[in-house]
């Protein structure tokens, strides 16, 4: 078996316009023409149908021109119009198949103006109006777009098409800022008698761990006894390579250093086990082999090719003679607030035992926070469970800020259904990083409402795959976290 970087992610890499400035501009102006396309890793078809959702919410009726990839919407009349001089707006959306999952989505809005030939002699302020409009959408005109297919309106003239930004935006929130499932449980495959990960022997000629570059504004959170939660995305390079270089940096301090994973709590036999190995490929094969983890048949990016790597600098700071240990502290079959009890019980454990440790977790954004969520009274992180079980040890958690890129996730798709696959990621405006500026961390004045104490900015994602990955098969999940997949 090889580890198979999957075809939607050397797209993205490769040809993925970035998003445009116009939609992650603060001050994004109406009709403004974007610089770069956005081009969505989605089939074409589900991003029209998630368009029309987003419609439908403002309770437009849509209709589709058949064979074009267009939609188009019921007539609205914007404002107080004087009769005579009536405008009526609707959209049109043209959508463009760049590839079997990229796609193109184009947001017009178009202005209906009343003939006016009933007028003899227009009023000073009618002239000054319409005269200023058409300057301004002179400008904002997309001369290259045809409007043909969409149906006239009897007794009005069509003025200009507007790219629609605001629109899009809320397009782009829909297809991309969507938290990622991980599939708790499940059925695994059948047992594999031979593992082979690609490139692992290349890498295994360089035993020396790979720290990567200086992370700056880490030095505050390397303290004896200290825990840095971190709010990892899933299924990135960036999160485990970073991870990495705080490693390096804390064992640089003499340290004794704790990396705690998202993986199940059963899986720590094997993992001290090939902690303790040579990191041969026998000692690889054995991991992957006798941990299930691995080896679901439906696995989200807690699994990914990148976090196996992760381990592996683990076990290389370790071979150097630092004290580094891997922790696996989740669950393998509850959820919810079972969940994260669980997964508190086994750090806090782990904590009371080791109080000078220093202690690195990566788990999804949720678990990690310190203060209660806003929506569920009865529902308290594993990050707030800790911050009270363990009131001498400090706890700091981190957001994680970037630029768009990819990720390899499990989402609910538009057909209400789990799908596993490589994903565009955005950033809202809040955990946005300018392109261009370094890795970092950035600790705040004061913890924010959501219980972090700083953000770690992380550049552009990058998908990393499952290391074994199967046939694409949609398992049952749950809104909000999905529930085992071994009822497919």
């Amino acid at each position: 078996m090889r580890w198979h970087w999957m075809l939607g992610l050397s797209l993205c890499v490769g040809g993925c316009a970035s998003l445009t400035r116009d939609l992650h501009a603060d001050d994004m102006e109406q009709g403004a023409l974007p610089t770069e396309e956005t081009v969505y890793l989605v089939p074409l078809d589900e991003a029209l149908l998630t368009m029309r959702h987003v419609f439908e919410e403002q309770r437009y009726d849509v209709f589709e021109r058949e064979g074009h990839h267009e939609l188009y919407t019921s007539a609205h009349e914007p404002g107080v119009n004087r009769p005579g001089n009536r405008t009526f707006e609707r959209y049109f959306v043209k959508g463009a198949e760049v590839g079997p999952r990229q796609s193109i989505i184009r947001v017009f809005r178009l202005r209906y103006r009343e003939q006016d030939t009933n007028i003899e002699q227009k009023p000073k302020w009618l002239n000054e109006r319409v005269e200023e409009e058409e300057k301004y959408l002179a400008r904002k005109t997309f001369e290259r777009f045809s409007f043909d297919g969409v149906p006239t309106m009897e007794g009005f003239t069509m003025v200009r098409g507007i790219r629609d930004l605001n629109l899009e935006q809320k397009l782009l929130s829909k297809l991309e800022m969507v938290p990622a499932l991980e599939l708790v449980g499940g059925k695994t495959s059948a047992p594999v008698r031979s593992v082979t990960v690609e490139g692992w022997d290349e890498d295994a000629a360089q035993p020396a761990p790979r720290c990567g570059e200086p992370l700056e504004g880490v030095e505050p959170l390397l303290v004896a006894g200290q825990s840095v939660l971190v709010a990892d995305p899933l299924g990135t390079r960036e999160l485990p390579e970073i991870a990495t270089r705080m490693l390096c940096d804390a064992v640089e301090k003499k340290l004794p250093v704790a990396l705690a994973l998202s993986l199940p709590s059963e899986d720590q036999p094997v993992l001290d086990e090939y902690l303790a190995s040579a990191g041969a490929n026998p000692d690889l094969e054995r991991l992957l082999v006798v941990s299930s983890f691995w080896r679901r048949v439906y696995q989200d990016g807690r699994s990914s090719g990148a976090l196996l790597r992760l381990i592996e600098q683990a076990r290389r700071l370790r071979a150097q003679g630092n004290v580094v240990t891997v922790l696996a502290f989740d669950s393998n079959a509850a959820s919810g607030n079972a969940r994260e009890e669980e997964m508190a019980k086994n750090l806090i454990a782990w904590r009371q035992e080791h109080p000078d440790a220093w202690l690195l977790a990566l788990a999804g954004d949720v678990h990690v926070r310190t203060k209660p969520v806003s929506w569920n009274k009865n529902f308290e992180p594993l990050g707030s469970r800790l911050t009270k079980a363990v009131p001498s040890s400090p706890v700091k958690a981190l957001e994680v800020g970037f630029t768009r890129g990819s990720q390899y996730s499990c989402r609910f798709n538009v057909y209400e259904q789990v799908e596993c696959n490589v994903y565009a990621l955005s950033p809202s405006v809040e955990v946005r990083q300018e392109p261009g500026t370094p890795r970092k961390v950035a600790l705040f004045r004061s913890p924010s409402d959501k219980g972090f104490h700083g953000r770690l900015y992380v550049g552009a994602l990058t998908a990393s795959p499952p290391v074994i990955q199967r046939a694409p098969h949609r398992p049952v999940a749950h809104q909000g976290e999905a529930a085992p997949a071994s009822n497919p």
